[in-house]
């Protein structure tokens, strides 16, 4: 007997955007790109737009990115799609640090309450400088040296 899996199909995304005098704007839902996803895609738009949030309704973020120079209307539509894009990549981001932060956890926790381990090569280079410096007849100070010695 076999079963057929069910397929699932992803929620297609459409981007609906507005053009005015050197401004496109958007709205961007909510619960497909979480807001942390919305600054981080705008932050990285702030060298080169005049960029204006606000909500219009509960779940819903309107960005306005207003070019700060002259730009026609194909300019615009590459600024709403570089947009989209870029939402799109901060939402990866942000998915792969979710599931990555038990194994960064894991290793921050390692790296701080170890104590490190001696390598074999830096144990012999210092084996090697103590042997240096009892050998030296006259005796010149290293400058590094502690003086008390």
């Amino acid at each position: 007997m076999s079963t057929q899996a069910e397929s699932t199909s992803p929620t297609p995304i459409n981007l609906q955007y507005t053009l005015s005098e050197r401004t496109v704007s958007m709205n961007v839902d909510e619960s497909l790109f979480a807001i942390d996803a919305i600054y981080g895609a705008a932050y990285l738009f702030v060298d080169r737009c005049w960029l204006f949030m606000d909500r219009p309704s509960d779940g819903i973020v309107c960005v306005h990115l207003k070019a700060k120079e002259d730009a026609d209307e194909a300019a615009l539509e590459a600024l709403a799609g570089e947009f989209g894009n870029e939402l799109l990549n901060q939402a990866i981001r942000i998915q792969i640090t979710e599931s990555t932060a038990t194994l960064r956890e894991y290793t921050m926790a390692r790296a701080f309450f170890t104590t490190p381990v001696q390598s074999s090569i830096d144990a012999l280079l210092a084996e090697l400088d103590a042997e240096e410096l009892e050998e030296d007849e006259l005796e010149i100070s290293v400058p590094w040296e502690d003086s008390s010695v």
